[in-house]
This record gives C-alpha cells, sequence and structure tokens, in this order.
C-alpha cells in the first residue's frame, strides 16, 4: 500500500507541477543568513530555548541550534525563528 502512495504522489508532482513539500508532507524551511528561520509544514513545537528549536515532522525532526532565539511568529504550521542560527539537523523519526 506504501508503494502505491508513493506513486501517485510522484504522478501529482510531475503532473500537475505541484509542489513536493506539500505532496511529500516535507518541511519547507527558509533561511536569511544566520539570523532568521521561516519554518512551513511542521506538527508542533517539541523544545525551545534561548539556543534550541526542536520542532516534530511527518517524519522525524527538525533541531535548529544557536543562540539568543526568539519566536518572532508562531503559527498552527508556520514559525519565524530570529538569533544567531549555527546548525540545522535532520533527525529521523
Amino acid at each position: 500500500m506504501k508503494k502505491w502512495q508513493q506513486q501517485i504522489r510522484s504522478i501529482l508532482i510531475h503532473s500537475f507541477a505541484l509542489p513536493s513539500d506539500v505532496i511529500l508532507e516535507l518541511p519547507r524551511i527558509t533561511v536569511i543568513g544566520q539570523i532568521h528561520a521561516y519554518i512551513e509544514n511542521h506538527d508542533g513545537l517539541t523544545a525551545f530555548s534561548d539556543t534550541e528549536l526542536i520542532l516534530k515532522m511527518k517524519k522525524g525532526s527538525v533541531k535548529i541550534t544557536g543562540e539568543s532565539f526568539v519566536l518572532k511568529m508562531m503559527l498552527p504550521e508556520e514559525i519565524l525563528l530570529e538569533g544567531t542560527i549555527t546548525d540545522v539537523k535532520f533527525i529521523p523519526g
């Protein structure tokens, strides 16, 4: 069944020119220099401090580390992080 779903997703991506991040339920992370990170398509906040942000994803999580972190915006599926970003890591789950 899982292979069938992957084939359908692949057809949708190529046939209708749909963004792969939407069809595959992947996070979209836009990093501007070292000062901003805009994350879309997440499943919730796991941990937050002034040096670390961990977000749940459909398949694992994303860990962003740095310093002086501030959440400038937090919506159900979007987060805008501000601070000095030193590392973005994908953790399979």
